[in-house]
């Protein structure tokens, strides 16, 4: 039977909590609580969020508006900033007009969001190598 009266609740904080003082723990040293998930590795992106960042750098990079680049590829502002923002998984449709309002072919922006992926994964693999705790799996991207 519960000690909390019936209209009362609990707030449990899926966050950790920092150690109080004098608890032993190390200062400044994340906790995880007993029994608690293990940290789980940095994701990997989505190809919506790759390919929307450089939709935005592009633009950015060209010194044009979010509207003008809407105009040219006859998409809705809206949407195209949702589709910058990685809200939104554009068809090829609409990546190709975005990519011919800033002057590239659709394989131009494909090519570049395919680099920045090998990009990460190259720079998980060093990272991991020089952690140390990571345990080498034999995989390896060539540099």
């Amino acid at each position: 039977m519960s000690t909390h009266a019936l209209n009362e609740s609990r707030v449990i904080s899926l966050r950790p909590q920092a150690p109080s003082p004098g608890s032993g723990g190390a200062a400044g040293a994340p906790r995880r609580p007993m029994g608690g998930p293990e940290p789980r590795p940095p994701r990997e992106p989505l190809w919506r969020d790759l390919v929307g960042h450089l939709l935005r750098r592009e633009r950015l990079a060209q010194e044009r508006t979010l509207k003008d680049v809407s105009e040219a590829a006859r998409i809705s502002m809206p949407y195209l900033s949702e589709v910058e923002r990685g809200r939104k998984e554009a068809s090829s449709e609409v990546l190709a007009a975005a990519a011919r309002a800033l002057g590239l072919d659709l394989a131009d922006l494909l090519l570049l969001a395919g680099d920045e992926l090998a990009r990460r994964a190259r720079s998980r693999v060093v990272r991991d190598r020089t952690s140390p705790t990571a345990q080498y799996d034999g995989f390896c991207l060539a540099a």
